[in-house]
């Protein structure tokens, strides 16, 4: 059965590459991962960044997603807001999710972006933390 997620697939606009490449590259730290020939004829740019690989496909007739985000977990929250924050990145901080920090934010084309940290035990059933899955004895949750 499933894993893991491999990779998270973002929409782009046309001829965004090189902003998403100062964002996700730059501002983010991610690392561009090439694409396949095939698929690097149709633009976009793909990164990774630990086990996180988001990739960033062209569409026509772009429109960013009202809710729909990818939620990043990051050792230090703070910091990477302030990374963000001095970038000139607006950053909104909500305290709706229990057991986590978090804030969202928007890539230059405004994909919607949720980074987070667990504060304790995972009340959402993710795996994060470092601590048993409940009522799944020996499977270790990961960051």
């Amino acid at each position: 059965m499933l894993r893991a997620i491999d990779h998270v697939q973002l929409a782009m606009p046309p001829g965004a590459e090189d902003a998403l490449r100062a964002f996700y590259g730059g501002v983010l730290g991610m690392t561009e991962v090439p694409k396949p020939p095939a698929l690097a004829a149709r633009g976009g740019c793909w990164f990774r960044a630990g086990g996180v690989q988001i990739h960033l496909g062209v569409e026509n007739g772009f429109r960013p997603a009202r809710k729909a985000h990818p939620g990043l977990l990051v050792a230090d929250l703070d910091a990477c807001a302030a990374r963000l924050a001095a970038h000139g990145v607006p950053v909104e901080w909500d305290a709706g999710l229990p057991g986590h920090r978090r804030f969202y934010s928007a890539d230059p084309v405004g994909n919607r972006l949720e980074f987070l940290r667990p504060t304790g035990p995972s009340s959402c059933g993710g795996l994060s933390g470092g601590a048993s899955v409940p009522g799944r004895p020996g499977r270790a949750r990961r960051d």
